[in-house]
């Protein structure tokens, strides 16, 4: 019973296809984005820093307000994007910003910053070229990254040749630094594109494999209820329909009953082995309460499961078949009743049995005039109950209709 309980329990936590599509399907590229976002994290770091101290080396020149101020423009938004990184939220939103914050800090840094004394060496703003790049490769799509790798170091190229008034010196080393950080940025972006291409080809083979399991495992499932149901259908039902047909006596009809009786026990059988759910072990009233509001939960219905009475144990087959019955008695109600007034009692008995009503107050129905091939009364209710030797009674009219489904110890 308790290998049951716990197989039922793992069951119930794999999720509905839907949610599988959303949760587990993209699995490996989640991962790999978080393992970009964190290398990112830690080199933007380093090179934040190795930034900031040359900001703040200045040769022995005092740093101006405006510095102070392109620092905070530049260093706010990149904090944030460490931060983003490391908790792993945000990122593309965070780092999106920053790399536009970024080159339109870059454009204007020779309108803003005085360049005298700034020629002989690089300014600080040059070591976050590629800070910029790997922003822009978290956040873009694959085309706004090609156009960032070769547009940021193209930036920085003019700002250096307008600092050097386009002289013939800072020709030759500007179109140095601008190729070797444009090779740097095109290696960045290509390995964000191999990284995530191959996730996403682990996640479509991933996704395959789950859709072919999943459909052999219903075909075999399909094909295990065909041949229990075959031999059911030959070995009892076929022979209780026969034995009625030629029953011309009392005693032949008596038969002919006790014959149907145990086929609709072989019915409920077969159905509780095939799903592997449902034995004669007992169930506790609580058990089958708790499966009725789950019900009502799965099928969206606004009511409560009302307890009454005193709970014992039931046999497992019986517990099941209450629960099935008052399932569908509820998604009766709310599929020709709009759930109106729905009401679902469950009266225990101690241990000798238990009572599930289910009422509403829809406009009712006839059940003499349901037609013949509408079985959701008289097979998933009626029958399924008589199968465990319970009882079914459904009361309608223009009120509302209350389905009454018991289950007594003989």
């Amino acid at each position: 019973m308790q290998a049951d309980a716990a197989l039922r329990a793992a069951w119930g936590q794999i999720p509905s296809p839907g949610t599988a599509g959303t949760e587990f399907e993209r699995f490996t590229g989640k991962r790999m984005e978080r393992i970009l976002a964190t290398v990112v994290a830690i080199g933007s770091g380093i090179l934040g820093v190795q930034a900031l101290f040359a900001a703040f080396a200045g040769q022995g020149e005092k740093t101006s307000f405006v510095q102070y101020m392109l620092l905070l423009i530049v260093y706010v938004p990149l904090v944030a994007m460490l931060v983003a990184c490391v908790v792993g939220r945000a990122v593309r939103v965070v780092a999106g910003c920053f790399a536009v914050i970024y080159v339109a800090a870059l454009a204007a840094w020779p309108y803003v910053v005085e360049s005298h004394g700034l020629r002989a060496g690089q300014p600080w703003i040059f070591f976050l070229v590629n800070v910029g790049v790997v922003a822009a490769m978290l956040a873009f799509p694959m085309w706004t990254q090609v156009l960032w790798a070769f547009g940021v170091p193209l930036v920085y190229g003019y700002v250096r040749l307008v600092e050097g008034e386009f002289t013939g010196a800072y020709w030759t080393r500007t179109a140095f630094d601008v190729s070797f950080t444009i090779i740097l940025g095109v290696v960045i972006v290509s390995l964000g594109w191999m990284f995530r291409s191959v996730a996403a080809g682990v996640d479509e083979a991933r996704s395959k494999a789950v859709a072919s399991y999943a459909s052999a495992a219903a075909g075999a499932a399909a094909e295990e209820e065909r041949v229990a149901m075959a031999a059911l259908m030959h070995d009892s039902v076929l022979a209780a329909l026969i034995a009625a047909e030629r029953a011309d006596s009392d005693r032949a009809r008596d038969l002919a009953v006790a014959m149907a009786r145990e086929a609709l026990t072989r019915l409920a059988n077969t159905e509780a082995a095939v799903a592997q759910e449902g034995s004669d072990d007992p169930v506790g009233a609580a058990q089958i309460v708790a499966e009725l509001r789950r019900a009502l939960s799965e099928l969206g219905a606004d009511a409560i499961v009302e307890e009454r009475g005193t709970g014992g144990l039931i046999p497992g087959r019986a517990a099941r078949a209450l629960v099935l019955a008052a399932r569908q008695a509820i998604g009766n109600a709310i599929a020709h009743a709009n759930g109106r007034g729905l009401h679902v009692i469950a009266e225990g008995h101690g241990d000798d049995g238990l009572t599930v009503t289910v009422v509403d107050t829809g406009p009712g129905f006839d059940l003499d005039e349901i037609g013949e091939d509408r079985l959701g009364i008289r097979a998933s209710i009626i029958a399924r109950m008589a199968g465990v030797a319970g009882s079914a009674s459904i009361d309608s009219d223009a009120t509302g209709t209350q389905v009454t489904l018991g289950w007594r110890r003989s």
